[in-house]
């Protein structure tokens, strides 16, 4: 686990393993947790803005263009800023789009979004409570930034639909499922959800 998230991958793998023999077994096929912040917290929220609702290729090809249109190729709130909306056009963003980095740019330079401050708040729904005020940024975001930009453990997005996939795969769910059930499979991973939920997006791959 790296060094940043506040247990070690250890505590979690055997936590998981003690009160779920299926997760233990999805350890030991996949072997090493490789979950990691991905990069500031602003660029963790611009990268999934991008990425919504387009193939995992266009996304990137989006998020390349965008960093070679910056100032000094850094991705921040002030070198977005910056960006016209000739510039945005070029880069490929559709105006939708463009419409919600601004906005997550001007909340971000004008105090309203403090990712210091969020960073300190140990009330994760308090978190997705504030992220979700910014345009096009919903529930399912907030929990990824959560995961990824702030190395938070115990997060289990009900809605995500990979996560859906692998649990009705290994648990034997119905399709009639609901998010509520599968959030009562997911209290026995507690409080370390969020591993467990790398290793369901994980098994998907295998």
């Amino acid at each position: 686990m790296p060094k940043h998230l506040p247990a070690t991958l250890l505590e979690a793998c055997a936590h998981l393993s003690n009160v779920d023999p299926v997760m233990g077994q999805l350890i030991r096929e996949v072997g090493d947790c490789q979950l990691h912040l991905q990069g500031a917290r602003y660029s963790v929220l611009v990268r999934s803005i991008i990425s919504q609702q387009i193939s995992v290729q266009a996304a990137k090809t989006i998020r390349k263009r965008l960093q070679r249109s910056l100032s000094n190729r850094h991705l921040s709130p002030r070198t977005v800023a910056a960006l016209s909306d000739t510039d945005f056009k070029t880069i490929g963003l559709s105006r939708q789009k463009r419409g919600y980095l601004r906005h997550l740019t001007e909340l971000t330079l004008n105090g309203t979004l403090n990712f210091r401050s969020i960073a300190r708040n140990p009330n994760d729904e308090s978190i997705i409570s504030a992220l979700v005020e910014v345009n096009g940024i919903g529930k399912w975001t907030a929990q990824m930034f959560l995961v990824f930009g702030l190395g938070r453990l115990d997060v289990f997005a009900s809605g995500d639909l990979g996560l859906r996939k692998a649990v009705a795969t290994h648990y034997n769910l119905p399709t009639s499922a609901t998010s509520q059930d599968y959030e009562a499979l997911a209290l026995q991973w507690s409080p370390f959800r969020s591993i467990a939920s790398w290793y369901l997006w994980r098994s998907l791959e295998m």
